[in-house]
């Protein structure tokens, strides 16, 4: 799973792309509503961030979207699976037409152990990002709800490093591949090939 992750209060790579964010009309929007876009510290689900997709002419843009899908009856949903999203009616269509990728510069894992009675337990706070990198480019699908953008991250089976700490993983992909997941007219199942699997693990805390 993904349900945290950091980017870094100055990062080189990452001003350009939150600063383009903080300039849209949308992140005026989702001020009045109540919600600032955040663009940098620890992001939480329901947080409002800087997230890539194409505009309505195909373009590379930034856009503020919330970190989730609201669903009537349903607990907020933060992931989805790449193995099922192309079948799930919540899914499906964003995955071949609003695919998007969500910038960061590390995310976080909790370490899930056994305990007794056949139960788990978390352990310790991990930060993960893809090894020799300073940025995370987490893939996601997004939506519009109530007409604001909304985006879930997407996950996979994990690496055998991340295996250790918990049974999945968001799905990273290098950034000369990023243009090619969030064009419609690129199929996904050609380009999840390419994931970052080699990932350099740090241990954070205990605490949740």
């Amino acid at each position: 799973m993904c349900t945290r992750f950091y980017i870094e209060p100055r990062s080189e790579e990452l001003d350009e792309i939150m600063e383009a964010a903080m300039k849209t009309g949308l992140a005026r929007k989702f001020l009045i509503a109540g919600s600032a876009v955040l663009t940098s510290g620890e992001i939480r689900p329901t947080n409002v961030v800087p997230v890539i997709a194409p505009n309505k002419d195909g373009k590379r843009t930034v856009f503020p979207m919330r970190w989730g899908f609201r669903i009537p009856g349903r607990s907020l949903v933060v992931n989805a699976r790449t193995e099922t999203a192309a079948v799930r009616p919540t899914f499906r269509d964003s995955w071949r037409q609003h695919r998007c990728v969500i910038p960061a510069s590390w995310y976080f894992e909790w370490e899930h152990l056994d305990a007794p009675g056949g139960k788990t337990k978390t352990g310790d706070k991990f930060a993960i990002q893809p090894n020799g990198q300073s940025v995370t480019w987490l893939c996601g699908l997004y939506r519009i709800e109530d007409g604001f953008p909304a985006f879930t991250v997407l996950t996979r089976e994990p690496s055998d490093d991340v295996r250790r700490i918990h049974d999945r993983m968001p799905l990273i992909l290098p950034e000369e591949m990023t243009d090619a997941w969030i064009s419609p007219e690129q199929k996904p199942e050609d380009i999840i090939g390419y994931a970052v699997t080699d990932l350099v693990m740090e241990r954070v805390s205990a605490e949740e």
